[in-house]
């Protein structure tokens, strides 16, 4: 027998079970989102994904191929594992105590250095989040800039700096010198509060990098050889290779840092890709015009210097600052690489100061200039509310010249502390050997 058959109405009882069941459901159904749950982007989540792959590939395989072809052949596999030792230990240094320093404030801010409440990562979960995207991601996207910076100072000492010596340096420098800088501009620190614009790295990245490079290649002096006979690359290929590798990781590393998946990033990528091809193309023009031919050197060379050049700016000018960007890169790089080796004689054998160092002082001085919303087709983002184009440039000049004075002075130290544990440089005849034998028992090529 069912419910029609005794003529007894359903549809009250139907009712009254879902005033019920609305009236214990609406208080559950009211209650806010967890904010995780709430503000997790997940586009953003899946670009910065890929834009931490590209800048890990900017150090392993790019920048080991394009330093490794530049070294000659006894010293190729040397190169190679310095960055490839570089990667490991500094991912490994940045997990226990880096980030922490870098970014976090352990509850009470700090204008010079972070706090201790992130060590090992503490209280990263699956759920924790640094803005729209997960913080063990943020995290590792900035673990993939604290791998590249010491890596690229192995050029101003390549072909005769030992390997123990070389890796204590790198992880000591990391935490004295690009721990604290990072902090400054991007963890909240007081180059932060001051409005400085570095939107990837020309502060943080490419001129502690540049002034580290010159420094180490001061204290160890000048390549056997230098000066008196050619020093040449042993195989372009595989620095052409490497070059190409930069181009493509450089989306990560400049449109990652917007952090997001929007106009911002999109915008960034524009600009670096502007800035490259016009440092490329203003570098290869210098070569031209002062010694009859252009080279393949020179434009791959011309290349980083646009890069690193559009890099600080990246986030804040648009296609036109960038094209002048890159022209002034390649062209004020290239003068700066004959200067430093011709006229000062100082061996930064891969031309780490000249292209990193001064295009990063560039950079961050132009954005500046060119982040200011009145300038016709050269206008980017304008400027924060009260700062005008002299304030600002008032800004980055104070950032370039903190980053440059701490990062020599402390650099310095550094060299000679490690001097003194267990001497910096290879001897006589192990430099001639070449490293690849003389430190890791190994050859390059073995035809």
């Amino acid at each position: 027998m069912n419910h029609f058959d005794t003529g007894v109405s359903v549809i009250p009882h139907t009712r009254w079970v879902c005033r019920a069941v609305a009236g214990a459901l609406i208080p559950v159904l009211a209650l806010p989102l967890p904010a995780d749950a709430a503000s997790l982007d997940g586009a953003s989540t899946a670009w910065m994904l890929t834009a931490t792959v590209l800048v890990l590939f900017m150090t392993i395989p790019g920048l080991s191929l394009f330093y490794g072809g530049l070294v000659r052949t006894k010293n190729v596999l040397s190169v190679l594992m310095q960055c490839f030792a570089i990667t490991c230990g500094a991912s490994l240094l940045w997990f226990i105590l880096g980030y922490s320093l870098a970014f976090s404030d352990g509850g009470a801010h700090n204008s010079w250095l972070g706090g201790l409440d992130r060590v090992l990562l503490a209280g990263v979960t699956r759920d924790t989040l640094s803005g729209e995207i997960p913080e063990s991601l943020f995290a590792l996207f900035q673990m993939t800039f604290a791998i590249i910076t010491p890596a690229l100072v192995v050029g101003g000492f390549a072909e005769r700096m030992k390997f123990s010596a070389m890796l204590l340096f790198s992880m000591l420098w990391l935490l004295v010198v690009y721990v604290p800088v990072t902090h400054w501009v991007w963890g909240g620190g007081w180059l932060m509060q001051l409005g400085l614009l570095d939107f990837a790295g020309g502060v943080v990245v490419h001129i502690t990098a540049g002034v580290a490079a010159l420094v180490a290649a001061l204290v160890l002096g000048p390549r056997r050889g230098f000066g008196t006979q050619a020093l040449p690359p042993h195989n372009l290929t595989l620095t052409v290779a490497g070059a190409g590798m930069l181009w493509v990781g450089w989306f990560g590393f400049n449109g990652g840092s917007a952090l997001v998946a929007n106009g911002d990033a999109a915008m960034a990528m524009l600009v670096t890709h502007l800035s490259a091809a016009a440092g490329s193309l203003a570098w290869m023009t210098m070569e031209w015009l002062r010694h009859g031919k252009p080279s393949v050197l020179g434009i791959v060379t011309g290349m980083v210097a646009g890069l690193g050049t559009i890099t600080p700016a990246s986030g804040f000018v648009g296609p036109g600052g960038a094209l002048v960007i890159g022209l002034a890169a390649g062209t004020i790089c290239y003068f700066a690489t004959q200067w430093l080796k011709q006229r000062l004689h100082i061996d930064d054998s891969l031309d780490v100061f000249p292209v990193h160092g001064v295009g990063g002082m560039l950079g961050t001085l132009l954005a500046g200039v060119f982040a200011s919303g009145g300038l016709g087709l050269l206008s980017g983002d304008g400027y924060a509310q009260g700062m005008t184009m002299g304030r600002q440039v008032t800004v980055q000049l104070t950032g370039i010249l903190a980053a440059v004075a701490f990062t020599a002075l402390a650099t310095w130290i550094l060299l000679r502390i490690v001097d003194a544990l267990l001497g910096l440089r290879v001897t006589a005849e192990q430099e001639t050997q070449g490293l690849d034998l003389s430190q890791h028992d190994e050859r390059g090529y073995d035809l």
